[in-house]
């Protein structure tokens, strides 16, 4: 699926990427400044959240919660290898049935199972993206 979109659209672009993901696990690829995280604060508002969303390029995660469910934000940007993911439980978290949003993913693909969703970010204007979703199975 691709989809362009201005980012004062950013709330109906996040409605029709939870329409069409198959995976709760969802890793988000594009270059620094493209609106990855700014995606991802509306997905978490979409999916029922109230808290403050914010990038965990330093804390790594960053949990929110819903009246149903729990959601992780990673930022891998700065591990170097997939170990340090196993050393603070990556492992487990993906075994929970909760969302888990992934941004820069790359390091960690080989611990992620058969299914999962790659939403690729890129930047058209100052104002206008595009993305595109590919269900992996």
């Amino acid at each position: 699926m691709k989809i362009e979109y201005d980012l004062d659209e950013i709330e109906t672009t996040a409605e029709a990427i939870l329409r069409h993901v198959h995976s709760k696990i969802v890793l988000f690829k594009g270059p620094m400044g493209t609106g990855k995280t700014t995606l991802i604060k509306s997905m978490v508002k979409k999916l029922g959240s109230t808290d403050v969303v914010s990038s965990p390029t330093f804390a790594i995660m960053n949990e929110y919660s819903t009246a149903e469910t729990v959601i992780y934000h990673y930022d891998f940007y700065r591990i170097d290898s997939p170990a340090e993911a196993l050393d603070f439980g990556f492992d487990e978290y993906l075994e929970q049935k909760a969302w888990n949003l992934i941004e820069w993913p790359d390091i960690i693909v080989g611990l992620l199972p058969q299914e999962y969703v790659v939403i690729e970010i890129s930047k058209i204007s100052d104002s206008k993206r595009e993305l595109k979703l590919e269900n992996i199975k």
